[in-house]
C-alpha cells in the first residue's frame, strides 16, 4: 500500500493531469482543432530503424506482422479492425512500418503507402480518441508521415496532397494541445520531439520554430541525466529517443537552423550511457523495462557516436555500476527505482546484476516481454525475476494495484549505499546494501562483486543484515534465495566435483560453486526474446536467513589450453 504521505501528491497531480487534458481536448467537435494548413512540405527526416523489405510484402497480402502478432484483413482496411494485442494496435497507428514499405521501393509498396494513409485519414482523422490518438502513438505517426511523405505523396494528385497536410497539421495541433497534460517520461519526451520535427519540416516562423526547441531544451533537461542515461533508469529508452533525435538534429543543421542548445551535448552523453549498458555482444543489460533488441538496431544508432575510449565505470545518476577486464562485463544495478510516475515501468531488481563474457551473456536479468502482454510484463518486474537475492519470496518493492495512478512502485528500497572498491593492481568491483527489505522483515540486503584483473574469476558476497532503524520481524523459517538467471542459448551441466558449468555456443566455459550453500538447479523463464518468452534455467541457492546472514559464491571462467605444435 501507498503510505498517506506519497498518497496524496500523486491523487493531486494524477487528478490535475486529467483534468488538464480534458480540457485541452475539450468536446470532439469537427471545429475543435481546426485551423490554417500550410501548403507544402518543407523536408523529410531521415528514419534511422531498420527495414525489412519482407514485411511490406506481408503488408501488401493483406497480413499485418506487427509487435509480435499477425492481423489478416483479407485486403480490408487494418484501421476497420481492433487488433490482436495492444502492443499491434499501437505499432499499427503508429506507421513506423512505413520503412518496410520505403525500403521495398517498389509501385505495390508506395501504393500501400498512400491506401493506408488515406484509410486512416478517413477512418480515424476526426475521432480524437482511441488507441489511434494516443498522444505517444499520435507523435510517432507525425514523426513517420513526415519521414515517409516521399511515398505516401508520389504520384498522388492535389486533392489527396492537401487531405494529408491538413491531417498532419490538425494532428500537430492536438499535440500542442496535449503535451503540457501529459506525464513526465518518455511520451512526453516524444512529443516534444515531433512537434520541434513539424516545426522543420512543415513551414513555420523563426518564432515557431524557437518556441518548439525550447519545450524540447526543457524535455531534455527534466529527462535526460548529465551521465546520459534517461530518468526512467531503462538502459532502452535512451537507444529509442535518439532514433528520432539524431534526424531531428541533422534536420536543424541541414536547414540552417540552430538546434536546441541541449540537444547536442544530450546525444553524446546518451551515446556515452548506451556504450556504459552494451554487453560483449552486442545487446543491451536487461534492467528496469529494457527489453530483446536486434544488436543491428542498436548498431544503426551507434554507428553515429563519434566519442572514443572505454564506456565508463559508471553512472552516477543512474546509479549503475560496470566492472570490465579482459572480455568478461558485469553491469550492475545500485540504485533505488525512479519516483512516482516514473516507477510505471520500473522493475524491483536492486543490486541484480548480469555478466556476458566472450561473444555470450551467461547471467541476466529475464527482462521485460519484447511485446507487450500485461502478465508476464508483471511477472517480469518482480524480484524474482532478477539476478539478485529474495527473502521470503517477496519483492523488495511493491507494484501499486491502483488503477487511478498505474501500476507505480511503492515501499521499495529509499536507500542504497554504494562503494566502488577498485584495486592497483586491476581488480574491480564495489559493495552495496539497500533497505528496500527494511519495513518488510526490519533487514538490509548486502551484496559485493569483485571482477579479477584477468576477468577470468568473478567473486561474490550476499549478506542480510538487521536494520537499524526497524523491528526485524522475521522468524526461524523465513528463507532467502540468491537466484542467477542462465541465457537460453547456455547450457547447464554438472562436472565431477558438483559444481554448475556454464557453456556457451562457441564451448566457453564458466563454473560456478558456492561454499556456503547447495546450488540448485531449477526451471525458469526469460522473458526478453524477440521470439517471445523461452523457456531457461536459473541458479539457486536456498538458505534461512535466521540460521546463516552470509552467502558467498564464485564463478571462475576455464580458460582453454594452448595446442601443441
Amino acid at each position: 500500500m501507498l503510505h498517506f504521505r506519497q498518497f496524496l501528491p500523486l491523487y493531486f497531480r494524477e487528478s490535475w493531469r486529467r483534468v488538464s487534458r480534458q480540457v485541452a481536448v475539450g468536446r470532439a467537435s469537427p471545429w475543435r482543432f481546426w485551423g490554417s494548413s500550410p501548403d507544402r512540405l518543407v523536408v523529410a527526416p531521415t528514419d534511422l530503424r531498420i527495414a525489412d523489405p519482407y514485411i511490406a510484402h506481408e503488408i501488401h497480402q493483406g497480413r499485418y506482422p506487427l509487435a509480435g502478432r499477425v492481423l489478416e484483413t483479407d485486403n480490408d482496411s487494418p484501421f476497420l479492425y481492433t487488433g490482436p494485442s495492444l502492443g499491434f494496435d499501437e505499432m499499427l497507428h503508429s506507421f513506423r512500418w512505413l520503412r518496410h514499405l520505403r525500403a521495398a521501393n517498389t509501385e505495390e509498396s508506395f501504393a500501400d503507402a498512400r491506401t493506408l494513409t488515406e484509410d486512416w485519414i478517413n477512418l480515424w482523422g476526426r475521432r480524437y480518441s482511441g488507441i489511434g490518438w494516443d498522444a505517444n502513438v499520435t507523435a510517432q505517426r507525425v514523426i513517420a508521415w513526415l519521414s515517409h511523405s516521399p511515398i505516401i505523396l508520389k504520384k498522388q494528385d492535389r486533392g489527396f496532397y492537401r487531405r494529408f497536410i491538413r491531417s498532419l497539421a490538425l494532428q500537430i495541433r492536438y499535440l500542442r494541445k496535449i503535451a503540457p497534460a501529459m506525464r513526465d517520461g518518455e511520451k512526453r519526451f516524444r512529443v516534444r520531439i515531433a512537434l520541434a520535427m513539424a516545426t522543420l519540416a512543415l513551414p513555420a516562423t523563426p518564432a515557431a520554430i524557437r518556441h518548439a526547441a525550447r519545450f524540447l531544451d526543457q524535455e531534455i533537461d527534466k529527462q535526460i541525466l548529465p551521465d546520459g542515461g534517461h530518468i526512467s533508469r531503462n538502459p532502452q529508452v535512451a537507444m529509442t529517443l535518439l532514433a528520432d533525435l539524431l534526424p531531428l538534429r541533422q534536420t536543424y543543421l541541414n536547414l540552417g537552423h540552430t538546434p536546441p542548445k541541449g540537444l547536442v551535448s544530450s546525444i553524446d552523453r546518451m551515446f556515452q550511457a548506451l556504450r556504459f549498458f552494451r554487453h560483449v555482444d552486442g545487446t543491451l543489460a536487461l534492467f528496469n523495462g529494457c527489453t530483446a533488441q536486434p544488436a543491428d538496431r542498436l548498431l544503426s544508432v551507434l554507428r553515429y557516436d563519434e566519442s572514443t575510449g572505454e564506456p565508463p565505470r559508471s553512472t552516477p545518476q543512474m546509479n549503475y555500476q560496470r566492472l570490465s577486464n579482459h572480455n568478461t562485463v558485469i553491469i550492475a544495478d545500485t540504485g533505488p527505482y525512479p519516483a512516482g510516475e516514473l516507477s510505471a515501468t520500473a522493475h524491483a531488481g536492486c543490486l541484480s546484476f548480469e555478466l556476458s563474457s566472450g561473444h555470450h551473456r551467461f547471467i541476466v536479468n529475464a527482462g521485460s516481454p519484447a511485446f507487450y502482454h500485461a502478465e508476464y510484463r508483471r511477472l517480469a518486474r518482480a524480484t524474482a525475476a532478477h539476478s539478485t537475492l529474495i527473502i521470503d519470496d517477496t519483492s523488495s518493492a511493491t507494484i501499486s494495484g491502483s488503477s487511478f495512478l498505474g501500476p507505480i512502485m511503492t515501499n521499495g528500497p529509499q536507500k542504497v549505499d554504494l562503494e566502488r572498491r577498485d584495486e592497483a593492481d586491476g581488480r574491480q568491483g564495489f559493495i552495496a546494501r539497500h533497505d528496500g527489505y527494511a519495513e518488510l522483515f526490519g533487514l538490509i540486503h548486502e551484496r559485493s562483486i569483485q571482477l579479477s584483473a584477468d576477468g577470468n574469476m568473478v567473486t561474490g558476497r550476499d549478506r542480510i543484515a538487521k536494520s537499524a532503524s526497524h523491528k526485524l520481524l522475521i522468524d526461524g523459517e523465513t528463507p532467502g534465495v540468491i537466484r542467477f538467471h542462465i541465457h537460453p542459448k547456455i547450457a547447464i551441466s554438472r562436472d565431477n566435483n558438483n559444481d554448475i558449468v556454464l557453456t556457451a555456443p562457441d564451448s566457453e566455459i564458466w563454473t560456478f560453486f558456492s561454499p556456503d550453500a547447495a546450488a540448485e538447479i531449477e526451471d525458469d523463464i526469460f522473458f526478453a526474446d524477440l521470439a517471445g518468452p523461452r523457456r531457461s534455467q536459473q541458479i539457486c541457492l536456498h538458505f534461512i536467513i535466521a540460521q546463516q546472514s552470509e552467502v558467498s559464491w564464485s564463478m571462475v571462467r576455464t580458460v582453454p589450453k594452448a595446442k601443441k605444435g
